[in-house]
Protein backbone atom coordinates (compact mmCIF):
# COMPACT_ATOMS: atom_id res chain seq x y z
CA UNK A 1 0.00 0.00 0.00
CA UNK A 2 1.16 3.51 -0.79
CA UNK A 3 0.07 6.57 1.13
CA UNK A 4 0.38 10.00 -0.48
CA UNK A 5 -0.14 13.33 1.30
CA UNK A 6 -0.05 16.62 -0.57
CA UNK A 7 0.68 19.99 0.95
CA UNK A 8 1.66 23.51 -0.05
CA UNK A 9 -1.53 24.73 -1.65
CA UNK A 10 -3.15 28.03 -0.79
CA UNK A 11 -4.37 31.38 -2.04
CA UNK A 12 -1.92 33.30 -4.19
CA UNK A 13 -2.09 36.30 -6.48
CA UNK A 14 -1.69 35.95 -10.20
CA UNK A 15 1.98 36.05 -11.16
CA UNK A 16 3.10 34.42 -7.94
CA UNK A 17 4.63 31.01 -7.34
CA UNK A 18 3.88 27.94 -5.28
CA UNK A 19 5.73 24.77 -4.46
CA UNK A 20 3.56 21.77 -3.79
CA UNK A 21 4.85 18.73 -1.95
CA UNK A 22 3.72 15.14 -1.88
CA UNK A 23 5.03 12.95 0.93
CA UNK A 24 4.95 9.28 0.06
CA UNK A 25 5.09 6.34 2.43
CA UNK A 26 4.59 2.63 2.23
CA UNK A 27 6.11 0.58 -0.53
CA UNK A 28 9.37 1.57 -2.16
CA UNK A 29 8.97 3.80 -5.17
CA UNK A 30 11.80 2.69 -7.37
CA UNK A 31 9.42 1.11 -9.88
CA UNK A 32 6.83 3.85 -9.90
CA UNK A 33 6.06 6.81 -12.02
CA UNK A 34 4.88 9.73 -9.91
CA UNK A 35 2.53 12.29 -11.35
CA UNK A 36 0.71 15.51 -10.63
CA UNK A 37 -2.82 16.10 -11.83
CA UNK A 38 -5.30 18.88 -11.22
CA UNK A 39 -9.05 19.17 -11.29
CA UNK A 40 -11.05 22.37 -11.45
CA UNK A 41 -14.77 22.46 -10.59
CA UNK A 42 -16.85 21.01 -13.39
CA UNK A 43 -13.81 19.84 -15.35
CA UNK A 44 -12.05 16.54 -15.89
CA UNK A 45 -8.85 15.66 -14.09
CA UNK A 46 -5.96 17.11 -16.08
CA UNK A 47 -2.39 15.83 -16.34
CA UNK A 48 0.19 18.34 -15.16
CA UNK A 49 3.53 16.52 -14.89
CA UNK A 50 5.13 13.15 -14.18
CA UNK A 51 8.55 11.78 -13.28
CA UNK A 52 10.05 8.33 -13.41
CA UNK A 53 11.33 7.48 -9.96
CA UNK A 54 14.17 5.38 -11.38
CA UNK A 55 15.46 7.44 -14.27
CA UNK A 56 14.28 10.89 -13.31
CA UNK A 57 12.81 11.44 -16.76
CA UNK A 58 10.13 14.10 -16.67
CA UNK A 59 6.98 14.48 -18.70
CA UNK A 60 4.73 17.48 -19.26
CA UNK A 61 1.77 18.17 -21.48
CA UNK A 62 2.67 20.59 -24.23
CA UNK A 63 0.04 23.05 -23.06
CA UNK A 64 1.64 23.46 -19.62
CA UNK A 65 5.32 23.12 -20.39
CA UNK A 66 7.37 26.01 -19.08
CA UNK A 67 5.65 27.11 -15.88
CA UNK A 68 5.51 23.76 -14.10
CA UNK A 69 8.53 21.85 -12.83
CA UNK A 70 8.32 18.41 -11.25
CA UNK A 71 11.11 17.08 -9.09
CA UNK A 72 11.67 14.46 -6.42
CA UNK A 73 13.80 13.81 -3.37
CA UNK A 74 14.45 10.08 -3.39
CA UNK A 75 15.93 10.01 0.08
CA UNK A 76 12.86 11.64 1.58
CA UNK A 77 10.30 9.96 -0.69
CA UNK A 78 8.91 13.36 -1.54
CA UNK A 79 7.60 14.68 -4.81
CA UNK A 80 7.45 18.39 -5.64
CA UNK A 81 5.69 20.60 -8.13
CA UNK A 82 6.95 24.13 -8.65
CA UNK A 83 4.40 26.40 -10.31
CA UNK A 84 5.54 29.80 -11.53
CA UNK A 85 3.69 32.74 -13.07
CA UNK A 86 0.41 31.49 -11.66
CA UNK A 87 -2.77 32.34 -13.52
CA UNK A 88 -6.40 32.28 -12.35
CA UNK A 89 -6.91 29.32 -14.71
CA UNK A 90 -4.49 27.34 -12.55
CA UNK A 91 -7.09 27.32 -9.77
CA UNK A 92 -7.84 23.67 -9.00
CA UNK A 93 -7.29 20.86 -6.56
CA UNK A 94 -3.86 19.39 -7.23
CA UNK A 95 -3.32 15.68 -6.71
CA UNK A 96 -0.25 13.52 -6.71
CA UNK A 97 -0.43 9.96 -7.91
CA UNK A 98 1.78 6.89 -8.13
CA UNK A 99 1.68 3.90 -10.39
CA UNK A 100 3.05 2.15 -13.43
CA UNK A 101 1.02 3.78 -16.17
CA UNK A 102 1.46 2.93 -19.80
CA UNK A 103 0.44 6.47 -20.53
CA UNK A 104 1.80 8.93 -17.98
CA UNK A 105 -0.98 11.41 -18.65
CA UNK A 106 -3.85 8.98 -18.12
CA UNK A 107 -5.36 9.31 -14.62
CA UNK A 108 -7.01 5.90 -14.40
CA UNK A 109 -3.68 4.16 -15.02
CA UNK A 110 -2.34 5.34 -11.67
CA UNK A 111 -2.94 3.12 -8.66
CA UNK A 112 -2.52 5.47 -5.72
CA UNK A 113 -3.77 9.00 -5.10
CA UNK A 114 -3.43 11.61 -2.42
CA UNK A 115 -6.33 13.62 -1.04
CA UNK A 116 -5.37 16.75 -2.97
CA UNK A 117 -4.37 20.28 -2.07
CA UNK A 118 -6.33 23.35 -3.13
CA UNK A 119 -4.62 26.05 -5.17
CA UNK A 120 -6.55 29.27 -5.68
CA UNK A 121 -5.16 32.06 -7.81
CA UNK A 122 -6.71 35.50 -7.53
CA UNK A 123 -6.59 38.01 -10.35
Amino acid sequence: QVHLVESGGGLVQAGGSLRLSCAASGRTFSRYTMGWFRQAPGKEREFVAAVSWISGSTYYPHSLKGRFTISRDNAKNTLFLQIDSLKPDDTAVYYCAAGQPRGVGVPHEYDYWGQGTQVTVSS
